[in-house]
């Protein structure tokens, strides 16, 4: 009998609710992932730290890191002062910044990594990526997924909100991207993995639809859950193809000519995937997406984000050159300075000022 299945790549254990700090230390003590209880936490000087006093007695054999912001330099002194200490997992505790760390650093030395993020700012909790500043600006590497994903709602709730509004920027845009990944598929012939495209899709779609907001338990549940959902759909299709295309692309053109004004990820993604759906002329579909990201306080207008229309008009001019090789709506429409300019005139028409 041929083998009927795949072995997908995903967490041994996923716990999202409120209090799930609680029981940290009994996650961490299964046998697969820290036999011996030699652990090394990774943490800001924020939202980490804070949580340290906290959690330190639950893990005594613990040995604490901070790490000072979200470059590869950090990440690479991280893997350096980690090496020696005979550790049997990292745990990566903070926002989006230190958990890219400590994933690059648990890539580098062989360990397995438990994500606890204290916003959702982000599908990089869950992702085979890790997203790091250096010398030319901003490089995606390539890592493990995390063992385990802890995300404690109560701690969620008492994030700065903007970082966890802009995880809703980040889910609702999969629906960009695998409108994407279909579009390469037939223009192109790319070949779609139907898994990673349903999970990524329907991960976004839970956010979209849901009617709550930040404060509900419920809404934080299913955010939390999708985002995790899109990083593992990411490992099903061994790239970043379900949650990235026009969107992303857009994102990364406002960090690359403007990385000191750029907005948070999410937030340019979002404002990125209304504006790409519009462009493949899933106008109804735009609209509806700019109201949801309106109600959840999200930019639908880089004028929201400090941007001018000109100004955005070159981002989308200049975002496919961001992802040589990937095909997406702006690589397909191939639309020039002018007709930019058009598109993105109806586009405010549309959705309202």
């Amino acid at each position: 009998m041929p083998v009927l299945t795949r072995l997908i790549p995903s967490p041994l254990v996923v716990d999202i609710r409120p209090g799930a700090l609680d029981d940290l230390g009994g996650v961490l003590a299964d046998e697969r992932i820290a036999q011996s209880g030699r652990l090394a936490v990774a943490v800001s000087g924020g939202s980490g730290a804070g949580l340290r006093e906290r959690l330190s007695p639950s893990l005594p054999g613990a040995t604490w890191y901070e790490v000072g912001g979200g470059t590869l330099d950090d990440a690479v002194r991280l893997a350096g002062a980690i090496k020696a200490g005979h550790y049997d997992a990292i745990v990566g505790l903070g926002g989006g910044k230190i958990i890219d760390c400590a994933k690059f650093a648990a890539a580098r030395v062989g360990l397995p990594l438990v994500a606890v993020p204290t916003n959702l700012a982000h599908d990089g909790l869950c992702s085979p990526v890790a997203t790091l500043d250096n010398d030319a600006g901003r490089g995606s590497y390539g890592v493990p997924n995390p063992i385990a994903v802890v995300i404690d709602l109560d701690v969620i709730r008492n994030a700065p909100a903007r970082y966890v509004r802009a995880g809703i920027g980040d889910a609702v845009s999969n629906i960009s991207a695998v409108a994407d990944w279909e579009l390469a598929c037939r223009v192109k012939g790319e070949r779609i993995d139907g898994l990673a495209a349903a999970m990524a899709r329907q991960a976004g779609e839970s956010v979209l639809r849901h009617p709550g907001g930040i404060g509900d338990n419920d809404f934080l549940q299913v955010l939390a859950e999708a985002l995790v959902l899109s990083g593992i759909a990411m490992s099903v299709s061994g790239d970043s193809r379900p949650s990235s295309g026009a969107c992303h692309e857009i994102n990364h053109a406002f960090d690359l000519l403007h990385p000191k004004r750029a907005a948070a990820h999410g937030e340019q993604c979002g404002l990125g995937a209304a504006f790409a759906m519009y462009l493949r002329g899933a106008h109804d579909e735009s609209v509806y997406m700019a109201g949801v990201l309106r109600r959840h306080g999200l930019p639908v207008l880089p004028q929201e984000i400090g941007f001018t229309a000109d100004e955005f008009v070159k981002v989308v001019e200049f975002a496919p050159e961001t992802r040589p090789g990937r095909f997406t709506i702006l690589e397909h429409l191939d639309l020039k300075t002018e007709q930019i300019k058009d598109v993105y005139a109806d586009y405010v028409k549309a959705i309202g000022s």
